[in-house]
């Protein structure tokens, strides 16, 4: 899957030299130096938000008056609240906070100016539950309450006719944790299932007795869905804009790194993680997991208008009007200059 969204071998080289051109009229012809604040997880899915910072690919694309800051979250309510406090100024993000700070602050916030990552998401069962029907009765976890992977358990369990709600009732209970919760829940039984993202997907049935009874990507047509995209501040891409496409450059150039030498990239990540969180990836864990992810700058803004619309279906959102979401002029730009395919917004 991966090879459908990133530049294959033979753009490279044009790639690189496209981004040192872009960069450096991006950062000449302006005095002032700019600070950009870049906000991320400590997850597989923002493996380009980690491997472009850890591997300077962003400070290369972006040149030398522009210093950059970073900051990493559990949770993409912590992260939008960090935006609207304008303590960061792009941020890769799940695609359910990017619309309830869309909403929050009624457009006028954010702006989604790429994509990160594809799949990655499923419902990992104990033993015993080899069916849909097999769930009744059942606790479940999410990461969170409304997050991306919550929306999704509750709508596809809504389709399989069960009843849920944001107190854990109804016919399947749903009990938002975080993921290190999860995993040693699901281990002494005390859960019956969870809606994970990778890789902690991959160490549920690695490290329990527990099997995929869903995995996300066969509930998509062909298996792509977002589940990381990358957000600005809308005062920030109105002041930076030639920052803003020279930071879109260093995320191309990330990806086609990651394409390109993923035993390398899977190093950094764990590296990173270990560092950031304490508690280093296992090498063959994270090697299985990063099968189930693609990385791609499309953000593949269908998939998000279709993840909204489940969101209200099932009470967690009220009817939002995503017009002006998207802000795609300068990655489509970047795009154009790479002989890439352009990206439409819905």
């Amino acid at each position: 899957m991966r090879r459908r969204f990133v530049a294959l071998g033979g753009l490279a080289a044009c790639a690189l030299l496209t981004t040192a051109c872009t960069a450096a009229t991006a950062t000449e012809g302006t005095a002032e130096a700019v600070t950009v604040n870049i906000g991320y997880f400590p997850n597989l899915t923002h493996a380009p938000a980690i491997v472009g910072l850890a591997d300077g690919l962003f400070a290369d694309a972006l040149g030398d008056t522009v210093t950059i800051e970073t900051a990493t979250f559990n949770s993409g309510t912590e992260e939008i609240e960090a935006l609207f406090a304008g303590a960061i100024d792009i941020g890769f993000i799940g695609p359910s906070p990017t619309v309830t700070g869309w909403e929050k602050s009624d457009g006028a916030a954010l702006h989604v100016i790429a994509g990160t990552a594809s799949g990655g998401a499923s419902l990992v069962v104990r033993d015993g539950i080899d069916s849909a029907a097999d769930l009744a009765g059942t606790v479940i976890a999410t990461p969170s309450l409304g997050n991306t992977q919550d929306v999704a358990a509750r709508y596809w369990l809504s389709e399989q006719g069960f009843t849920t709600d944001t107190s854990g009732g109804g016919d399947v209970s749903i009990q938002p944790q975080d993921n290190a919760t999860a995993l040693t829940a699901l281990g002494t039984g005390e859960i019956d299932g969870a809606w994970v993202p990778e890789p902690w997907a991959t160490r549920m049935v690695s490290e329990t007795s527990a099997h995929v009874l869903i995995d996300e990507t066969e509930l998509w047509p062909e298996g792509a869905f977002v589940t990381t995209n990358v957000i600005v501040r809308t005062e920030f891409l109105e002041q930076h804009p030639d920052t803003v496409e020279a930071f879109l450059n260093g995320l191309i150039d990330t990806i086609d790194t990651i394409d390109t030498d993923p035993a390398a990239a899977q190093k950094t990540v764990a590296e990173q993680i270990g560092a950031i969180t304490g508690s280093t990836p296992d090498e063959a864990e994270l090697a299985i997991a990063w099968e189930n992810v693609a990385f791609t700058w499309d953000p593949l803004p269908d998939t998000l208008v279709a993840q909204a619309a489940h969101a209200t279906d099932v009470g967690l959102l009220g009817e939002v009007d995503l017009t002006g979401l998207y802000a795609l002029d300068h990655l489509n730009s970047v795009l154009s200059a790479r002989g890439l395919d352009e990206i439409e917004a819905p």
